[in-house]
């Protein structure tokens, strides 16, 4: 079942539109009546992965471009999508609180009106390129919230991403809104590494997937990333994909192996 909410945001002070997918009792979209006994836990909840888009994205993008419905079904998994624009999911000093609006009042928009699992270990999160450092930030900004979260082809580095774009006159990002008169974001609580081991001497960590085709301009950074984060001790579900690039045909492919990894 597939469906798209319009709703008015107290966080982000503005109407905005989710979708959301929720498997069906009977399953795979059957034009038969045979096979439509209830196979799901309705009642306790269901795991729920929210779905990050990247650049240039929003809400629609998952559905537009990937069969996720289809695997979200066979997974047994709601799936949430919801736009930020390309805030890399801040809290913005100028503009949407995105950072909030993921983390506290969705969760709880879903929690409240669908069938979601409050569980930690039902909640996952997951994205691509910018949403894949998305789905880092998030789970490690807030571990006790996601148990696991998946980067595909993640836009990982965000001190290196800042310092090149930040005094282009024409960039598609506004760094200045999302990040005020900071200087670098080395170090700060943008800055996944940092993040990490935050994590790491609390004792409370989710578990990593990270995923990158080995054709991408986000590549070398990928792998970059993944040698930094496993010094500092983390124990990442890695993977560099032969042939692919930044596009639609890997994340389609790669997000299977993303929910097959989470309800493993």
């Amino acid at each position: 079942m597939f469906l798209t909410c319009h709703y008015f945001s107290f966080t982000l002070h503005r109407n905005t539109e989710i979708n959301i997918v929720i498997p069906t009792p009977e399953g795979d979209e059957q034009i038969a009546a045979a096979g439509k006994d209830v196979r799901y836990d309705y009642e306790n909840g269901l795991p729920v992965v929210y779905l990050l888009h990247g650049a240039f994205g929003d809400n629609s993008s998952w559905m537009r471009f990937s069969s996720i419905e289809r695997y979200l079904q066979s997974h047994n998994m709601i799936g949430v999508m919801a736009g930020v624009e390309n805030s890399f999911y801040q809290d913005m000093v100028h503009g949407g609180k995105y950072y909030t609006f993921m983390t506290e009042e969705l969760p709880a928009y879903i929690t409240r009106l669908f069938p979601a699992s409050k569980k930690r270990e039902d909640t996952y999160i997951a994205g691509l390129s910018m949403g894949g450092y998305g789905a880092w930030y998030l789970a490690l900004s807030r571990p006790d919230l996601y148990s696991k979260a998946a980067s595909m082809s993640g836009a990982l580095d965000i001190e290196k991403i800042f310092s090149d774009h930040v005094n282009r006159k024409d960039d598609a990002f506004r760094w200045k809104d999302m990040f005020g008169d900071l200087k670098s974001l080395e170090g700060t609580d943008s800055d996944l590494f940092t993040l990490y081991e935050k994590d790491r001497k609390k004792g409370c960590v989710p578990e990593l997937y990270q995923s990158c085709g080995d054709k991408d301009f986000l590549f070398q950074m990928n792998r970059s990333a993944h040698e930094r984060m496993t010094k500092l001790g983390a124990e990442i579900t890695y993977s560099e994909v032969p042939g692919y690039e930044h596009t639609w045909d890997f994340w389609d492919k790669d997000i299977k192996n993303v929910l097959d990894w989470l309800v493993k």
